[in-house]
């Protein structure tokens, strides 16, 4: 008679090995100029010798001075960045929808060309741009700053839809044509729900080139009525050297939008651009 072997219970303590040091001090390595920063804007020394590595007496008088003279530039970027989105999406889904369900000639051709814009450098651009803004009355307006943010993201938003959308199987359109849908209706109902997660990693990327452009904002304004933030903390930053920490303050502040975005679509990110591969 055999005697019955008790299962031992599982280790479940984490194991330090190598690669987990290893991505720990790259982590430590990467965080720690944010959380510099964030040190910064919590201490009431405003010269930079004085600075301690923690914030023994943390003060929010820093947040609240940039928070009055870059609130505006903060609601400038949000509303630029969110029209870049919309102008963008509405541009880049028909287009890679074409370009990945109709048998049309050149879409390599096109799909390489759209890549190709990408290395065109942004001087280049906004040089250009502003010049034809000038003629169509659109320096110094948002709508102008919104077109030009949304070129930033078109070429890429195009290239990750048509990705995806390839994937998407022929049939599934067909049925609802044969159900007395057009093809805008098919696609407005059928295919854009089925490309959610592309959508909204091209919509956050596109966010995220718009929320930290610099050369568009600074070429195609030449007054203070339309200021984004990242020209906001280069002229603060010429106005205020001396005290970092209101300096750090609104750096803060410029990152966390985009953070917390990142945060909340981290998961839709990695389904997006992971789907366009699968078929």
């Amino acid at each position: 008679m055999s005697r019955t072997r008790r299962n031992r219970p599982a280790d479940n303590r984490p194991r330090w090995n190598g690669n987990t040091i290893a991505a720990l001090a790259i982590l430590i390595v990467l965080l720690f100029p944010l959380y510099w920063m964030v040190n910064i804007a919590l201490q009431s020394d405003r010269s930079l010798a004085g600075t301690t590595w923690l914030p023994t007496a943390p003060t929010w008088a820093h947040f609240s001075t940039a928070l009055s003279t870059e609130g505006g530039s903060l609601l400038t970027s949000l509303t630029v960045a969110l029209g870049a989105v919309v102008v963008c999406l509405a541009l880049a889904a028909p287009a890679a929808y074409g370009l990945a369900q109709f048998k049309l000639r050149g879409t390599r051709v096109v799909v390489f060309g759209t890549l190709i814009t990408q290395m065109v450098p942004g001087i280049v651009i906004a040089n250009a741009l502003y010049g034809a803004y000038v003629d169509l009355h659109l320096v110094n307006s948002y709508l102008g700053l919104i077109f030009a943010d949304a070129s930033l993201g078109l070429p890429f938003s195009i290239v990750l839809l048509r990705a995806f959308m390839v994937s998407i199987p022929a049939e599934v359109v067909e049925a609802s044509l044969v159900d007395g849908a057009n093809r805008f209706v098919a696609f407005v109902r059928i295919v854009l729900p089925m490309s959610r997660n592309a959508l909204i990693t091209a919509g956050l990327f596109t966010f995220l080139f718009s929320w930290s452009d610099f050369m568009f904002a600074l070429t195609l304004n030449t007054t203070d009525n339309v200021k984004p933030i990242t020209v906001g903390i280069y002229e603060f930053v010429g106005a205020h050297v001396s005290d970092w920490g209101a300096v750090m303050a609104t750096a803060v502040m410029a990152a966390v939008p985009a953070a917390v975005l990142l945060v909340m679509a981290q998961k839709y990110v990695a389904a997006g651009i992971t789907g366009g591969s699968i078929k």
